[in-house]
Order: structure tokens, then sequence, then C-alpha cells
């Protein structure tokens, strides 16, 4: 397991470095001037002679590859710079920013798991049955409903009109509840139904008709042999989905005005501030990145056979 963990941990490098890469180049082919969308992020009218200032203390006017190994320098001291609009360093407001989104993350995985797991199970162990029935219809509903809409929905109904719950901001588990909803609807439908099927499909293969034969309990089939296997797809879907969320649930913040990463970077592209947009990529790939190893590990502890199955393919 070591040797696997050392070979994903050098895998890492070249995707973080194409990361940086693509940010760089993305932020230097757009049409937006750096030094244009400082000024005007300052309120200052962009004069050529101050645009000429502002290339040159950014290090603009020089050539590309310097441009690009300075930003290496500066992201491997996690230096982003200073945000255009409010002249703080960046990294100092994504700290701020970031712990609001992992809340709502973390909150939202944790219930979806709650709820999809018992419910995917009995809907295909009692299948065809009213507990079938009803997870179809939470998944189909969730499908099919969109997060914005279902936000402005649980707001007029339970904060509107009940007044049982706030509307916005962030402080108490009851600031929690509304976005949390509205976020793992949409997961509880996918992973319901992901893990119905995944059970369904190993229900029917060999070694459980042959267990049944032995005279093993059900309860046991299904907790020491089906489950095991069933449950590795609900895993990678779910850290997938955990990388997403922990970029910033943009729609929900924005909706339920959540002070998180996802809203902070959604400003940032309307103010064009560059620093902040820049770093918010490259902290979305290292985080995609972690999640997809966390993953993996969680996988090969669960089944060692990819291991050698890894092992085989080299």
């Amino acid at each position: 397991m070591i040797g696997y963990i050392g070979k994903r941990m050098i895998a890492i490098i070249p995707i973080v470095f194409i990361a940086t890469l693509v940010t760089f180049g993305l932020i230097h082919i757009s049409p937006v001037d750096p030094a244009e969308a400082y000024l005007t992020a300052a309120h200052i009218y962009p004069t050529p002679e101050l645009l000429a200032e502002k290339r040159h203390e950014f290090g603009l006017d020089r050539p590309l590859l310097t441009q690009y190994v300075d930003t290496l320098k500066r992201i491997t001291q996690l230096d982003f710079g200073t945000s255009y609009l409010t002249n703080k360093p960046v990294i100092d407001e994504v700290k701020d920013k970031f712990p609001a989104t992992a809340e709502l993350a973390l909150w939202s995985i944790l219930f979806s798991a709650l709820v999809s797991i018992p419910l995917g199970i009995l809907a295909a162990v009692y299948k065809n049955s009213w507990i079938d029935m009803v997870s179809r219809a939470i998944s189909y509903f969730g499908a099919s409903i969109p997060q914005f809409w279902l936000g402005y929905l649980l707001i007029f109904f339970f904060a509107v009109k009940l007044d049982w719950l706030p509307v916005e901001g962030r402080g108490s588990w009851e600031n929690l509840v509304l976005p949390t909803l509205t976020l793992s609807m949409v997961m509880i439908a996918l992973y319901t139904r992901m893990l119905r099927t995944s059970v369904l499909e190993q229900l029917q293969e060999a070694y459980v008709q042959y267990a049944r034969t032995r005279g093993i309990r059900e309860r046991v089939i299904m907790l020491k042999h089906v489950l095991k296997i069933a449950i590795t797809p609900f895993i990678t879907g779910m850290g997938m989905t955990m990388g997403r969320l922990l970029t910033g649930t943009i729609i929900v913040e924005q909706v339920f005005s959540w002070p998180g990463f996802g809203r902070y970077f959604v400003e940032a592209i309307f103010n064009r501030d560059i620093p902040v947009i820049q770093c918010y990529v490259f902290i979305s790939a290292c985080l995609f990145i972690v999640c997809n190893l966390i993953v993996d590990l969680v996988q090969l502890y669960m089944d060692p056979r990819i291991s050698a199955k890894g092992r085989a393919e080299h």
C-alpha cells in the first residue's frame, strides 16, 4: 500500500503543474488586462501612464516564461497576491471563506449518506414495494428540480410563510438547515438510485446464491458481502461530489447569501479580480486531486485487489 500511495503522490506533481500552466495561460489570453482590472476595481481612471506603471509593477512587461516561473515560486509559498477589490492578501481571504464552504459541504455529504444508504439498500431488498416507490419518487424529484428553484421554494415555505428558519447568513445550526437540504436533495436522488442498482446487481451474483444455500442469514450476506462491494461506486461518487462541494457550492451560496468560497469566486469574476480567480482555480484543482486520492485509498482498503490489479497492468 505504501508503494501505491507513493506512486499516486508522485502522479500529483504533473497534474498540479498542468493546472498552474492552464491557469496562467487562460489569464494571459483573456481580453481582460490585469492592470486595467486593478485600476477599475480601485475606481481609478486607467490612463495610459497608469496602465504602463501598473503593468511594470505586476511584471506584465517581462517575458512570459519569466512571469510563469515567478508565478510558480509564489504559489509554492502560497502567495497568490493581493485582491484588487479589498487590497488584502488573497490567501488570508480564502482562509476566512473556506471554512464556511467546508462546513456546508460536510453537513450536506453526511445528511445525504444517512438518507441515501439505507433508502437505497431497502429499495433494492424490497424491490417494487412501497419503499422502492418512495425512493423512486424522491429520486425523480431531486434529479429534476433545479437547485436554485428548490432553494427559493424552501425559503418561501420555511422562512417566509412559516417563519421557522432564517433566510440567509451563517452563525447557528438553523442557518445550515435550508442550504443543506437544498444541496442534499440532488445527491440523495443520485446516490439512492446508484446504490439500489449496485445492490441489485450483487444480489444476482453466484456468491450470494451460494451463501444462501449454505444457510447464511440474509442480514449477514447483505452486510458482510453484498454491501462491501456494492458501496464502492457510492464511495467514488461521494468523493467526486465532495471535491465539487469544497470548491464552492456557488448557486446555493448565492441563494442563501452563504459567505463561502464559491460566492467569493463569483464576486471576483464580476469584479475581474484576477488574483482571486487564479487562486480559486489552483485550489480547486488541488482539492479535486486530494479527494480523488482519498477515494482511491478508501477503495484500496476495502478491496486490496485494486493494488494487485494495478501492479499486474504495469
